[in-house]
């Protein structure tokens, strides 16, 4: 089977993940293919902040906890070290549709090198929060950008998950 087919069947959401650094040449590689990911009028519009630094994960863990609803000391990244956060122009005719493509190139590269990922949403609440607000400008991004999800990325805990069965009657040809 092609090794491309093979990984979107084979990847998974990973909620268990190993405390492992994850080495900046493998985020990297993640990353630039996010960057490549189809977008409207090939305008590649959204941005990517990759956190590393484990302070602001875990304020992020926290408010993205806060926001869902969860009991505090809750991880909603399922202990993934990275989270790849996409963001997209807030005025975009397909912002969030462009962000979601990059969202699942960023997935599917990080399973294709041996790497577990999951999409945790809230990005969008989060960042209409000053405090991330704040950050983009020191960031020196400018602009007014959507939160579209983040990326948790890291090394599985645990074997691969078995995918359900798909369901049918999801197909309809017109001819």
């Amino acid at each position: 089977m092609n090794t491309t087919l093979k990984d979107i069947i084979e990847r998974r959401s990973i909620r268990k993940f190993k405390t492992d650094e994850v080495p900046h040449a493998l985020i990297d590689k993640v990353i630039e293919a996010g960057l490549y990911a189809a977008s409207g009028k090939g305008k590649q519009s959204p941005i990517i902040v990759a956190v590393t630094n484990p302070d602001l994960r875990a304020r992020i863990a926290r408010d993205n906890c806060r926001i869902g609803g969860w009991e505090e000391g809750t991880d909603p990244f399922y202990g993934a070290p990275v989270i790849l956060i996409v963001l997209a122009p807030k005025e975009g005719h397909t912002s969030v549709q462009d962000g979601s493509l990059v969202l699942g190139n960023l997935m599917l590269a990080g399973h294709a090198l041996g790497l577990g990922t999951i999409w945790i949403n809230r990005a969008k609440e989060e960042f209409e929060e000053p405090f991330y607000q704040k950050l983009l400008k020191k960031l020196g991004i400018e602009g007014a950008y959507i939160g579209v999800g983040h990326c948790a990325l890291g090394y599985r805990s645990g074997d691969l998950p078995k995918p359900p069965a798909r369901r049918a009657n999801r197909v309809y040809y017109v001819s």
